[in-house]
């Protein structure tokens, strides 16, 4: 098929045509169509986030009561410090990745190199805080029960201040009970994989036994604040509704709130995170590529350019998944 030629007076202008449409490679463009239907999904994922939490606005966890650690600070209250740090991290590395754009351009192998590595030392700080993040949310801090209806109750003192199970819970008792082992079980996991590390009747006898324990509950008044409940309907929530411990966040139970909150979190976190380690991964093949003069052998440096297009997508993505998922 031949390129449409339109005429201007004498002169003849071309669209580009060839394999070199628009004056970008073959493989320019198919960056960009990855990205574009790469961005397609993204925006799947992020309007069915969007859906479910104003579905259940009433019930949805706040942010800032979730993600409220910081490495090596344990016990300070940081809200959303460390997100806030993963996500200068991850625009600091899109700024080198320009730098060794450029760098490329003017065919300065040694800039590429330093930019290149550092953009490498980004990503891979981005991945090693997600993956410092996955296992706090996992492991969780404070504890919660759920009801029998599904609902989380957390527990707060006079002061309004979060109390952690272990904090008030009973000592277990002495009653001997046989344990899971491989021998007895059908299906064998080891208990301390999936069991709490207290049970809902230790939770349940030293909240009775404090007076200054309340119950919260997980949806909120017209202010958006969850409710805490006074003593008395406290102790009818744990006693009548209480029906097991849950301890951080998996694909069933979830401390915090509503468990599609940690679905969501888990699935669209994990999708980027896994894109920014392919990322990270593409960088170091180019990376090595540089170093050993493969791109000053070809006369050019696009393909730092084209891996630039897919990083600066990775980055963009997770400005909007740090905008719905953290600040909204």
């Amino acid at each position: 098929m031949e390129a449409t030629v339109v005429k201007t007076g004498t002169e003849e202008k071309t669209w580009g045509g060839g394999n070199e449409p628009l004056k970008a490679s073959y493989g320019k463009m198919m960056m960009w169509f990855f990205i574009v239907s790469d961005a397609l999904t993204f925006s799947g994922f992020l309007a069915a986030y969007g859906f479910s939490r104003f579905k259940f606005v009433d019930a949805w966890p706040i942010p800032d009561q979730v993600f409220t650690h910081f490495p090596f600070l344990h016990g300070v209250d940081a809200p959303m410090y460390y997100v806030a740090f993963m996500t200068f991290i991850l625009i600091f590395s899109s700024v080198t990745m320009v730098l060794a754009v450029d760098a490329g351009h003017k065919m300065n192998q040694n800039k590429v190199i330093l930019y290149l590595f550092l953009t490498i030392i980004g990503g891979l700080i981005f991945v090693s805080s997600q993956a410092w993040e996955w296992s706090t949310f996992i492991k969780g801090d404070y504890g919660a029960v759920e009801t029998k209806g599904g609902q989380i109750i957390q527990f707060m003192d006079n002061e309004g201040k979060r109390v952690a199970l272990r904090d008030f819970a009973t000592a277990p008792t002495t009653e001997e009970r046989t344990e899971q082992t491989k021998e007895n079980g059908i299906w064998y996991k080891n208990e301390a994989e999936y069991l709490p590390s207290i049970s809902f009747e230790q939770v349940k006898a030293g909240f009775l036994a404090n007076d200054d324990l309340l119950v919260r509950v997980q949806h909120k008044d017209e202010h958006g604040h969850h409710i805490i409940l006074n003593r008395q309907e406290s102790i009818a929530k744990v006693v009548n509704d209480g029906a097991l411990v849950v301890e951080g966040a998996n694909l069933r139970h979830n401390e915090y709130g509503h468990p599609l909150f940690a679905d969501f979190f888990f699935f669209i976190t994990g999708f980027h995170g896994f894109h920014v380690a392919t990322g990270v991964l593409i960088n170091c093949i180019v990376f090595f590529n540089v170093i050993v003069g493969t791109y000053e052998r070809r006369g050019h440096y696009e393909m730092v350019e084209k891996v630039g297009l897919y990083w600066h997508f990775v980055d963009l993505v997770w400005v909007f998944i740090f905008t719905f998922f953290y600040l909204v």
